[in-house]
């Protein structure tokens, strides 16, 4: 036996419910007549993604553009010092 469907505006405005109004997940789930466990999944499909998430993105990319200048600020190093080594030898 298959349990209830669900349409996605349904689905959605459950998860409205505890998102933007604040309503316990628990709460939501007893009211509307499903389960909590349904409503994570919804929340996981159709919620924004979570601040702390939104803020992880945001730090791996900085962190990945952080890693490739300081790549290539080590490699103009390495090349301004053999130049520098350089020219010292020409003018001995």
């Amino acid at each position: 036996m298959k349990g209830k469907r669900y349409t996605d505006e349904f689905k959605q405005e459950a998860v409205k419910q505890v998102s933007e109004r604040g309503y316990s997940v628990a709460d939501v789930a007893q009211r509307l007549g499903t389960t909590t466990h349904s409503l994570y999944a919804w929340m996981k499909k159709y919620g924004e993604a979570s601040p702390r998430q939104a803020d992880k993105t945001d730090l791996e990319a900085e962190n990945a553009r952080l890693k490739a200048d300081l790549r290539r600020m080590t490699e103009e190093r390495d090349i301004l010092k053999k130049a520098a080594a350089y020219f010292a030898r020409d003018h001995e």
